[in-house]
C-alpha cells in the first residue's frame, strides 16, 4: 500500500457515502469480486494435501480430548463414587 492510498483509504472513511443502497451494493461486490482476483488459489494436489492433514490433526485432537474425557471421568467416579 502506498502513501496516496493510506490517504485516499482515510479519506473515504472519512465521509460520508450518499449513495443509494443499489449503488453501495454493486460497489461491494465489485470490490469483493476484486479481492477474489487477487487470491492465489491452491491446486487440487495441495487442496488434497492441505484437506488429509487437517482431517489427521482433527482426528488426533478428538482422540487426545476423548482419552482425557475418559480418564477424567474414570477419576470422577473413582473418587465421588
Amino acid at each position: 500500500m502506498t502513501d496516496t492510498d493510506a490517504v485516499s483509504d482515510r479519506e473515504s472513511r472519512g465521509r460520508k457515502d450518499k449513495g443509494s443502497v443499489f449503488s453501495r451494493l454493486a460497489l461491494f461486490i465489485r470490490q469483493v469480486v476484486a479481492e477474489l482476483r487477487k487470491v492465489i488459489w491452491p491446486t487440487r494436489k495441495e487442496l488434497i494435501a492441505y484437506t488429509t492433514v487437517v482431517v489427521i490433526f482433527v482426528l488426533i485432537m478428538a482422540g487426545i480430548i476423548a482419552g482425557y474425557d475418559y480418564v477424567f471421568t474414570r477419576g470422577v467416579l473413582l473418587i465421588f463414587g
